[in-house]
């Protein structure tokens, strides 16, 4: 069954600085907890992403076991929003919408996700077990990141 993750996130930013920091592939590992061994393989040239970039990765989301992770920027809408899509990795299927929103004093951050675990049953299992877990412990991490960045500086 298809699963959903929802948050959003106030930061007190203009919406420029903002956009500068979330639409830079670079900037993923800040906002990635370290101990999912996040390491970006793709030569990233271009500073901003862009509609069809492909970017791999290797992460260990599963007790240290380094995973090759390809996703594709599928939308940009400069300043408003971008999607990634998995195509190929830990999920069978990952979507990915990040909307960024000038709101009074700052901009609203909202992450939309669906995503599909792997393995039918076992995956659904997995899900209840920890990969649900995991995915909040990841956002709550982000969390923390961006707003000791842009809410405590």
């Amino acid at each position: 069954m298809l699963q959903v993750k929802e948050c959003t996130q106030f930061l007190k930013t203009d919406l420029d600085t903002l956009w500068d920091f979330m639409s830079s592939p670079k900037n993923l590992a800040k906002i990635t907890p370290s101990y999912m061994g996040f390491h970006i393989l793709s030569d990233l040239k271009d500073e901003k992403m862009y509609p069809g970039q492909i970017i791999e990765y290797h992460v260990s989301p599963i007790a240290g076991i380094k995973m090759h992770w390809v996703t594709e920027i599928t939308h940009v809408q400069d300043k408003a929003y971008f999607v990634d899509e998995q195509r190929k990795g830990p999920y069978a299927l990952w979507h990915h919408k990040h909307f960024l929103k000038e709101v009074n004093g700052g901009v609203e951050m909202r992450d939309v996700v669906h995503y599909l675990p792997p393995f039918g049953m076992l995956g659904k299992i997995a899900n209840v077990l920890f990969i649900k877990r995991q995915l909040n412990d990841i956002f709550d991490h982000r969390f923390k990141v961006l707003d000791e960045k842009f809410n405590r500086s």
